[in-house]
């Protein structure tokens, strides 16, 4: 009798497998054939789940922001506001090693991001997401009085994404300088911007 492949499992077997190559090695220790040891295949095995590098790679990614967004889910779950706005910041921020894990997978996606244009979409979609998100709950605290009316909430959820995805990047560069009380600090001082005076 045949055995039955689970598809859907290999494929997130092979993802998993090169989230943690990428995050252990960087992107260039990502070769299929690595990945393909990781995960336990033989390496022209991966052809049938992936046919391209691109593609596990974009696959990785969307694995990546998916994790953050259920952690986030679970975190803001019943807050709102800027409570739930802080909540979901802490689950972006690189504060644990596991975060700083999915950093590290993210920014050689953003380098892809920059010269492919399927790449860049699903970035742009993801962040997109994350404006809309932001945003809604900075309009939350401006109707329970608890959002400087001057605050302007677009481009304000821009200023904390871009405060966001940059502590990404400094953490993973410069693990010395941005430590996670710092990182901290600097989103208390960001909320504190958007409160009212």
């Amino acid at each position: 009798m045949p055995k039955v492949v689970d598809h859907e499992e290999r494929r997130r077997e092979l993802v998993e497998a090169t989230w943690g190559i990428i995050a252990r090695h960087g992107m260039s220790g990502a070769t299929m054939r690595q990945i393909a040891a990781e995960a336990g295949f033989a390496n022209g095995a991966l052809k049938p789940y992936f046919p391209t590098k691109a593609g596990l790679l974009e696959a990785t990614y969307a694995f990546v922001f998916d994790r953050t967004n259920r952690r986030a889910e679970v975190a803001t779950r019943g807050l709102t506001g800027l409570a739930a706005l802080e909540a979901f910041c802490r689950e972006v921020l690189p504060l644990d090693d596991e975060r700083l894990d999915e950093a590290r997978v993210v920014i050689p996606f953003w380098q892809e991001a920059a010269h492919d244009p399927r790449a860049a979409e699903l970035n742009n979609a993801s962040m997109a997401q994350w404006r809309v998100s932001m945003s809604a709950w900075m309009r939350e605290a401006g109707a329970a009085g608890d959002l400087d009316p001057a605050v302007d909430v677009p481009a304000a959820a821009d200023v904390l994404l871009n405060f966001l995805l940059g502590s990404q990047v400094s953490a993973v560069i410069d693990s010395t300088a941005t430590t996670a009380s710092g990182l901290e600090r600097q989103l208390a001082a960001q909320l504190d911007r958007l409160r009212p005076r």
